[in-house]
């Protein structure tokens, strides 16, 4: 039986990763995710990813998310813009002096992946709804969570509804087909501020109170294609 969830409601693609996304009206899907999807990151000496936290893959480098990154045309690097909006005419050089760090450069994904985790991560809007209502005295909106898919979702819809999907494959419009496998645990970057939303532990603190840190519905990509915004999501 098909089942349909929800719309498309928005599609974002993060070119660097760690920094502000852009906001599209359709996207190609791969078999790794968007095309071009955190196919770069800020890299360090020593080989680590700029991140909103320390792991053994990532290196903590405060204040990537008040910059942001997009394409030009879908080919070649990356555009970085700073908190003003502006373009910088040369990505590593400035962010070795936004930084403070000489060792930092823009580098292309190689053989170690940029993804924390799986390729697609997807967000319904009844779940971004009951985050708003846990913390009423801070603005929240989905860059706080960084989805490529934004779901808009029936009224009536319960919070987390995502859980419901894993196991599940849906389909996205004509063509793309995705497979639900598991949730993002979350961490500090839900609280760090970003261009016009403050910082707050409540977010975090809230999330991990409820739903034991996690949130979304994160997918491998079974068919690729073209996704676009008010595309249906069926659940297959």
């Amino acid at each position: 039986m098909l089942i349909e969830v929800g719309v498309i409601e928005r599609i974002w693609r993060y070119p660097i990763k760690s920094t502000g996304g852009e906001l599209l009206h359709r996207a190609e899907v791969e078999e790794r995710g968007l095309v071009g999807d955190r196919l770069f990151a800020v890299r360090d000496a020593q080989g680590k990813f700029g991140s909103g936290k320390n792991t053994r893959r990532f290196r903590r480098m405060p204040g990537l998310l008040h910059l942001r990154s997009r394409y030009v045309d879908d080919v070649g690097e990356p555009e970085l813009l700073d908190p003003r909006g502006a373009v910088v005419p040369d990505a590593s050089a400035y962010l070795r002096r936004y930084l403070g760090r000489e060792d930092v450069e823009v580098a292309r994904e190689g053989a170690i992946s940029h993804f924390d985790q799986l390729p697609i991560s997807v967000l319904t809007t009844a779940t971004l709804d009951w985050v708003r209502s846990a913390v009423p005295d801070v603005p929240v909106d989905e860059r706080r969570f960084r989805p490529n898919l934004l779901v808009r979702t029936p009224p009536g819809t319960p919070p987390f509804v995502e859980d419901e999907w894993f196991g599940s494959k849906a389909r996205i419009g004509d063509a793309v087909c995705i497979e639900f496998v598991r949730s993002s645990e979350r961490c500090v970057m839900t609280n760090e501020a970003q261009q016009d939303l403050p910082h707050s532990p409540m977010v975090l603190r809230a999330i991990t109170k409820e739903h034991d840190m996690r949130l979304d519905g994160l997918a491998t990509v079974v068919s690729p294609g073209l996704v676009q915004a008010g595309d249906p999501l069926v659940l297959l």
